[in-house]
C-alpha cells in the first residue's frame, strides 16, 4: 500500500525498483539544481496567488452604485479567480514534481518511464512527460 492507502500501480512499482537499483540516477547536483528552480518558482506563484486573492477582496469591497462599474467590478472578480486557478494546477505541477525529486523519480517520464531529456528539463523542470509523450498527451493518444 502507498502513503494514502492505494494499492501501488505496477508503473508505481516499476519506478521504485528503477530508482532502488540504480537504473535512474541523476546525479546529485542536476538534481539539487532544478529542486531550487522549482522551489524559487514555487514561491513566487505563492506570493502572486496571495496578491491576486487579495486583489479579487478589495473588488468584493467596491461599494459603488452605479451599473456599468458593478459589471466592471465583476469582470475583474471574474479574470482574478481565472488567474488563480491556472496558477494553483501550475503550483500543483510543481509540488508533484518536488514528491518526484524527494522520492527519487524526477526525471523519469510517467508514462514509459525512460529518463526525460535534459534540455526538457532544463526548459520545463515541472514536467512530467518526455518529449514524446507530451506530444501523445496533446494529440490525445495518451
Amino acid at each position: 500500500m502507498t502513503a494514502d492507502c492505494t494499492p501501488p500501480t505496477i508503473s508505481g512499482l516499476l519506478v521504485t525498483f528503477l530508482v532502488r537499483s540504480g537504473a535512474h540516477a541523476m546525479d546529485k547536483k542536476r538534481q539539487e539544481n532544478y529542486k531550487k528552480k522549482l522551489q524559487v518558482k514555487r514561491e513566487d506563484l505563492v506570493r502572486n496567488i496571495a496578491r491576486v486573492e487579495e486583489e479579487g477582496r478589495a473588488a468584493d469591497v467596491d461599494t459603488t452604485v452605479d451599473l456599468a462599474d458593478k459589471a466592471a467590478n465583476s469582470y475583474t472578480k471574474e479574470f482574478l479567480f481565472g488567474q488563480t486557478s491556472a496558477e494553483r494546477a501550475f503550483l500543483q505541477l510543481i509540488d508533484e514534481s518536488l514528491r518526484r525529486i524527494k522520492n527519487g523519480a524526477y526525471g523519469l517520464c510517467a508514462n514509459c518511464e525512460e529518463e526525460i531529456q535534459q534540455k526538457r528539463l532544463d526548459a520545463v523542470p515541472w514536467t512530467k512527460y518526455c518529449f514524446n509523450c507530451q506530444g501523445k498527451l496533446e494529440r490525445g493518444q495518451l
